[in-house]
């Protein structure tokens, strides 16, 4: 740059901006702002995160608890008594647990069983069924755990 802030060329920066801004390109205007209603795919996308993060991070530690820390006798044996588990299973917060411990899971499983039917498989057809069939099926695994741990 030379003096005066002017190129080699003899035009400014400031001069050549102010002449793009003259080109006449067409400046986007802001969109207006309004609500949309979600659709059901965006709450079945939810629940299928929720049941896959459950499914990855709390199922195992059940797993290990239950399956290797108990028949491996690194628990007393009474940890997992009838009595001990039924008074566990009655508190408020516990029935909270063992339902997202199911629930969820299930969502999990009828999206990506969807999914896999739809993309995976090739069948394009009956997608509306295939979709309330897996959809109703975790429903229906929902409410026969809401029925079963409100009866505890």
């Amino acid at each position: 740059m030379q003096e005066g802030g002017k190129e080699p060329g003899g035009v400014s920066l400031d001069d050549s901006l102010s002449a793009s801004e003259k080109w006449g390109v067409p400046v986007k205007e802001k969109p207006e702002l309004y609500l949309t209603i979600p659709s059901t795919e965006l709450v079945f996308w939810a629940l299928f995160s929720a049941g896959g993060m459950v499914a990855a991070f709390l199922v195992p530690i059940h797993v290990a608890i239950l399956g290797i820390a108990f028949p491996a006798g690194w628990l007393p044996d009474d940890a997992l008594s009838y009595e001990r588990m039924l008074d566990f299973a009655r508190h408020p917060l516990a029935k909270v647990s063992l339902g997202i411990l199911v629930v969820m899971p299930l969502y999990h499983w009828a999206h990506r069983f969807r999914y896999a039917v739809h993309h995976q498989l090739g069948i394009h057809g009956w997608k509306r069924l295939v979709a309330t069939l897996c959809y109703g099926t975790a429903m229906g695994g929902t409410a026969l755990t809401v029925w079963i741990l409100l009866r505890i």
